[in-house]
Formats: C-alpha cells, structure tokens, sequence
C-alpha cells in the first residue's frame, strides 16, 4: 500500500504544479484582454469613418474602381483566414478554421476559384498538414497585433484585386475572424471585403442611427474621383483588416482564460479525489498494519499459553 501512497503524492504533485500554470495563464490572459479591448474601441470610429467616406465617394461618382464595383461574372476569391498562434484557447482556432471551410465551400459551389491567405500557426498548420496551396501567411504577432502587421497583409491582397484575373488575381476579397462579443462570447464571422457593397453600408449606418436613410452632401473631387479611391483602397483594407485582428486579439485572449480556467478547476477536482484515494490507502495500510500487529500479539499470547501447559 506504501507504493500506492507515493504514486498518489507524485500524482498531486505533478497536477498542483499544472494548476500554477493554468492559474497563471488565466490571470495574463485575463489582464491582456482588457488592453486588446481599448484597442478595438480606439480603431473602430477610424474604420467606421472611413468606410463612410468611400461610400461618399462611391456615391458622388460614376468612376469604375475595383474598391466599389461588382463584377459581373466573378471567377476568383481570396479568402483571409485570421486564427492564434498559440494553443491553449479552446476551439477559437477550429471555430474560425470551420467557418473559412463554409464560406470556402460556398465560393467554390458559386464557381470561384478560391485563394487562401493566412494569419497564425494554427492555420497555417491546418492547410500545411492537408498539403492545401496557401497564397500567403504571416505569423507570430496574433496576440497583440500591429498597423504595420495590418500593412503587411493588405498589401498582397490589394495587389491581386488590382490584376487581371487571367494574370493571378482576384474579384473578391473576404476575410473571416472571430468577433469579440463579450468575455463569455466570441464569434466567428465572415465579411466581403471587397468590392464594397453600398447598400449594405446604407444600412447598417441606418440601422445604427435610428434613421430610414441619410442624403450625403454633393462633392468636387480634385483630381478626379477615381485618383482619390485609389488613395483610399489601402486605407480601407488596411483598417479593415487591423480592426479583424484586433477584434481576433481579443477573442483569443478571452477563449484562452476561458480555457484556462476550466483547466485550473478540472485540476481542483482531480487534486481533490487524488486526496481523498491517498487519505483512504493511508487509512487502509494504518488499518492493515493495526491488523498484523493484533494477529502477531494474539499468536504469540496463543504461544505462550501452550508453552505454559
């Protein structure tokens, strides 16, 4: 029973030693998602604003640009697939890796010819392991991203919607990431990057101002219209797609201490029923030890009766 004992200790030990880590990891992970959190709310107004000045732009002019024009028969799609770098936060990563399937899937049921572009190991991993043609990836800044990493990723992808799609490029740009909704709740979602579609803008700033529609005022653009959407594609996509990663930075951060915290409370328990087996073969080896000790003083008084005869 003794070994028993010490396989029990060895056991609590080890899981006491994983609870400190786990406890650790809620706490940072807690104490990131509040910073990832202001940087969302500082980048959205920008965002925000800017899609509005497209859209002025859209709507004062009659200038084809790829930023705000649908193509007719579309035949090729890049699909942005933001996930984590790291494990440890729950189904943040697959969720977002499912929903990049869906929407794959349905690009490619529509007759597209879909190109993927990458954010994080975990998904770069996922195409990697399946031998799936990647356009594009960048890791190693998911949990707390930069303007410049949000440069860095939009420059591809601006590139491809310029070109031809007989010379590589594309006709539409999606992007899925994980939204933050609460601390409890993230949601994976996915978006039409480009071209931007302008009713659904109308709409959604209608539905956020409580208004059925609002006239945009008349405007003179100097050079020309389509110079200043050539000026603004980069900035449009480039905030786009920050404000994705930040909102995917927050998420993960979330997931992660989520996950954490599961792990530190499944680790309470088993330390708990790890106790309460090492108490009962302790009980059980005092109760056998008691037992010896009885039977070899009644043998020995038993002895000692005979001898006596």
């Amino acid at each position: 029973m003794g070994a028993q004992i010490r396989v029990y200790k060895r056991r609590i030990k080890s899981v006491t030693a994983t609870k400190k880590i786990t406890k650790a990891m809620e706490m940072i992970a807690a104490s990131r998602i509040v910073k990832a959190q202001r940087k969302v709310a500082a980048s959205s107004p920008y965002a925000t604003e800017l899609t509005r000045a497209v859209t002025a732009v859209a709507t004062g002019s009659n200038t084809q640009h790829p930023l705000t024009t649908e193509v007719e028969a579309p035949t090729r799609a890049a699909v942005l697939l933001v996930t984590s770098d790291r494990g440890l936060a729950g189904g943040y990563s697959s969720n977002a890796i499912k929903a990049a399937e869906r929407l794959t899937a349905r690009l490619t049921a529509e007759g597209k010819e879909v190109d993927a572009y990458v954010v994080g190991r975990k998904g770069v991993a996922y195409y990697g392991f399946r031998e799936r043609k990647v356009a594009d990836s960048w890791t190693g800044f998911t949990d707390s991203p930069t303007y410049a990493d949000a440069k860095a990723i939009a420059a591809p992808l601006i590139e491809a919607v310029r070109k031809d799609t007989a010379e590589g490029g594309v006709d539409e740009v999606h992007i899925v990431f994980t939204e933050f909704v609460s601390m409890m709740t993230q949601t994976p979602v996915e978006n039409r990057m480009l071209p931007l579609s302008l009713a659904e803008v109308s709409q959604s700033e209608a539905a956020e101002n409580g208004k059925k529609g609002e006239i945009l005022p008349l405007f003179d653009f100097e050079p020309s219209a389509e110079d200043v959407l050539d000026a603004l594609l980069p900035r449009y996509v480039e905030s786009r797609i920050y404000n994705a990663l930040l909102q995917s930075a927050a998420s993960e951060h979330a997931a992660r201490r989520r996950a954490m915290k599961s792990a530190t409370d499944n680790a309470e328990e088993l330390i708990k029923s790890l106790t309460r087996l090492a108490n009962a073969a302790r009980q059980a080896d005092i109760t056998q030890e008691i037992s010896e000790i009885v039977g070899g003083a009644s043998a020995l008084a038993d002895a000692t009766a005979g001898s006596d005869k």
